[in-house]
Parts: structure tokens; sequence; C-alpha cells
């Protein structure tokens, strides 16, 4: 995980499901047009999630369009995350990395295994996806 300098900071490396309540809570459900109101499954699940957990993350990966939903590896070769997305100055990427500023946005695997079991009740698939 890599933070990188945006609008005059440094953009934070991940967030946490805490981070996700916390912008519900601040902005409200009626906030531009909704764009805040979670789910009701995922309000009910607030109180069994831990809230510290990663949702997402960023990383110094080179991603362009069409690569969203790409497996994320740390070194052992394990997936920590699945890339949905860029940074602005990713958009350049197709021609050009600039490994200071270009990140990738992942959804960690963490959360992926805690929202399957906690939010939509599918523990099942959590130890289809865990077996060893």
């Amino acid at each position: 995980m890599e933070t990188y300098p945006s609008n005059g900071s440094l953009a934070q490396p991940f967030t946490t499901f805490g981070g996700l309540y916390d912008r519900a809570d601040a902005w409200g459900p009626e906030a531009e047009g909704h764009s805040w109101e979670l789910p009701k499954r995922w309000v009910e699940a607030r109180g069994r999630l831990d809230l510290r957990t990663r949702f997402d993350f960023i990383s110094s990966n080179d991603i362009i369009g069409g690569n969203s939903g790409s497996p994320v590896l740390d070194r052992a070769g394990r997936v920590v995350g699945l890339a949905f997305d860029g940074n602005i100055e990713s958009n350049a990427g197709r021609y050009y990395f600039d490994p200071r500023v270009n990140r990738t946005i992942a959804v960690d695997a963490t959360a992926i295994l805690a929202a399957l079991d906690k939010v939509y009740g599918a523990a099942h698939l959590v130890t289809e996806i865990t077996r060893n």
C-alpha cells in the first residue's frame, strides 16, 4: 500500500469499514441525491463488522481501463484484493507510468470475506474461498 500526493495533502493508503459508516453518518442519507445512503443490509450489519477492517487500499501497481476485477497479489502470490479503479493520474498510464503518482485502487480481500460473512450471510462462500 502506498500513499501519494493529492490536492495538497497525502491520500490515505487505505479506508476501513468504520470510514464507510463515518461518511454515511456525517453526510446523512439524503445528501447529494442519496449518494451516501447505505443499503439496509449494510446498516443492519454495522454491529457485526469489525470497523477497523480495511475496505479499500491504494497501491503503486500499474492500471489502465479494462483491468477492473483483476487480482492484486502480494509478493508471495496470495490474493490481497481486487482492482477496481485508478486515481486520475493513472489515466495516462496507457502511455506512461509515473510511480510517484500513478495508483491502483482495490477492494481488500479481507473486506470481501467479511462482507460475504457478516453482511450477506454467505459464510459457506467464505469457507469455500479460504479452504486450502
